[in-house]
Order: C-alpha cells, then sequence, then structure tokens
C-alpha cells in the first residue's frame, strides 16, 4: 500500500477513525504523516494511564455476575496486603500491586483478571524454534495434558484416548 498523500512512498502510518459509526481511514508514510500530524488528530489523551485500562477490564466483572461481585466486592473492601498494607481498593484505582505478598493476599480477584487478559493465569515463556528442542517437546506435553484433562471434563473419551496415545508418543521421543 502507497501513500495516499505522495503516492511515491509506503504507507506504514495507519491512522482509523470512527465517529458516529462513520469509519474513516488515512493511509500515509512516514514523512507525510509527520507533517500532517497536526491535521490528523493523533493526539490520544496523554492523561490515559494503563492503570484506568485495567480497572476498565476488572469492572467487566460487575456486569456479568452482579450478586457474586456485591458479595466479593463486599470482600475485597476488607483486603489488605499484610506486607506492604495495599488494600484491594488501592490497587483497583492504581493497578499496581505493592509486593510480591499481594499476589498471594489478592489471588481470588487476580486470577480471573489474568485470565480474561493474558487467558492463561501462569506464564509459560516462549521456546526458540531453532534450540528449543527437549524443552519445546515438554512443553507441548503439557499442553496436550492441559487439553486432556478439559476432554476428560467435557467427557469426550476418544479425543481423550487420542491425545493419551500422543502424549506417549512424544514422551517416548523424550527418552
Amino acid at each position: 500500500m502507497t501513500c495516499e498523500e505522495c503516492n511515491k512512498r509506503p504507507a506504514t502510518v495507519h491512522f482509523t477513525k470512527i465517529i458516529n459509526n462513520e469509519k474513516t481511514e488515512v493511509h500515509l508514510c512516514e514523512k507525510c504523516a509527520k507533517e500532517k500530524g497536526g491535521d490528523l488528530d493523533f493526539n490520544v489523551d496523554p492523561g490515559f494511564p494503563i492503570n484506568h485500562f485495567l480497572s476498565g477490564l476488572m469492572d467487566v466483572d460487575k456486569s456479568l455476575d452482579s450478586k457474586q461481585f456485591n458479595k466479593d466486592l463486599g470482600q475485597s473492601d476488607k483486603l489488605q496486603c499484610g506486607k506492604c498494607n495495599l488494600t484491594y481498593n488501592q490497587f483497583s484505582q492504581i493497578s499496581r500491586l505493592g509486593c510480591s505478598n499481594c499476589f498471594t493476599v489478592f489471588s481470588k480477584h487476580l486470577n480471573p483478571l489474568l485470565k480474561r487478559i493474558h487467558g492463561k493465569t501462569s506464564h509459560m515463556g516462549k521456546v526458540p524454534k531453532r534450540t528449543g528442542g527437549n524443552l519445546r517437546v515438554k512443553k507441548r506435553i503439557g499442553e496436550m495434558k492441559e487439553e486432556l484433562q478439559e476432554c476428560i471434563k467435557r467427557e469426550e473419551f476418544e479425543r481423550a484416548a487420542e491425545i493419551r496415545d500422543e502424549i506417549r508418543k512424544l514422551e517416548n521421543e523424550l527418552d
């Protein structure tokens, strides 16, 4: 895609604006984008902190199950880290934990939030394709074991048996 302004250089800046359900797209090269910067209204509210975004994600719980949320909210008012004295309400406003102990104290509220943001509650990291070797196989076995448990919960025993057999093959590769 070439720049809409100069029609010479490749467009590297893509600006989409939606106002009243009317979508406007502009594709510019870096040079033209700098020249038109003021005209395009690139300004993002500098006062928009990431913690407001995270707080908004936490507010989703309110709409999903309001009775359970209100019950939890009553308990979360009392939640406080014994090490750094951060309360859950303070965390929900600043979206920052005070210390490593906060993960344990607020785990009941953090795990659903982390699962919603990242899809999982634990960080597995990435393995380089060229040098991963056995580590990639072990990671794949771990993923397949999780999938196996899900199949068992859903009573999909034929698929579970297939996964079990694949896990055995991979485990034999490691030996």
